[in-house]
């Protein structure tokens, strides 16, 4: 009988702990906290004759309520799901590109893929681990993303070490990478040698680095590079001229709390 109390207690205690963990997931602060600013993002052009892109954007990591913006992804947290949340996300994609050169004649553009879906963000003891399943609107094609990352202080200032493997389905890397019969002959009649080329799928590992270096009171540097080993079937692409890729951003933020 003392061992069925005990193991009651227990079990009452245990779905104490999670229905508190579950409220507190869902105790959204109405304002926004976390690091707002702007920053330059460069990515190294992995398309021939092409030379690496500059932008000028807003940098923005943090939430509002059940709303956050991480970088390049944005979203709401629908429920409580382990350590984090379900959530709804847009990734703000800048792959696309322009191919009015020299050595894409005939080629039309590249417009940025629009992915939407579902993912999560699950803190963990031992670091962070981000899951996003998404379909692309432009290209019709699948996007899955799988990145951990965990935290290292060095005095003030502290690092992320980033790894990952991003998935992208035929349709996706196709109208990106992929050469049509119909642009393959314009090419040609433009003067061009490009070839017709059907993608295929893709999987391309990651390592990156994400470092926060304080400033004065609540500003901080961002920095963050990250490098990809491309798949075969986008450096076999006669559009493309690189093994690898590689982007990153530096910026500055102020921390709202």
């Amino acid at each position: 009988m003392q061992i069925l109390r005990i193991k009651g207690w227990v079990a009452t205690g245990l779905g104490l702990t999670c229905c508190t963990l579950l409220h507190a997931q869902d105790a959204f602060v109405d304002r926004f906290v976390g690091d707002l600013g702007a920053a330059v993002y460069s990515t190294s052009a992995a398309v021939k004759s092409k030379e690496a892109s500059t932008t000028a954007l807003p940098y923005v990591y943090g939430d509002w309520g059940r709303y956050f913006a991480r970088v390049d992804t944005v979203g709401a947290k629908l429920l409580p799901v382990g350590m984090g949340h379900l959530e709804g996300v847009l990734r703000i994609s800048q792959e696309g590109y322009d191919t009015r050169t020299s050595a894409l004649k005939g080629i039309g553009q590249r417009s940025n893929p629009v992915p939407i879906g579902l993912g999560t963000f699950q803190r963990t003891s031992l670091g962070g681990v981000f899951v996003y399943a998404m379909h692309d609107l432009n290209s019709g094609g699948n996007a899955l993303d799988l990145t951990y990352g965990a935290r290292l202080d060095l005095g003030a200032v502290k690092m992320y070490p980033q790894a990952g493997l991003e998935y992208r389905s035929q349709a996706y890397v196709q109208h990106l990478y992929g050469v049509s019969s119909t642009e393959a002959a314009a090419s040609q009649a433009a003067g061009g040698r490009l070839a017709a080329y059907t993608a295929g799928a893709a999987t391309t590992p990651m390592v990156g680095l994400a470092i926060t270096v304080p400033l004065s009171g609540p500003w901080s540097l961002q920095l963050q590079w990250r490098h990809k080993w491309l798949d075969n079937t986008v450096k076999n692409s006669p559009l493309v001229g690189a093994l690898t890729q590689n982007t990153g951003f530096a910026g500055v933020s102020y921390e709202f709390k």
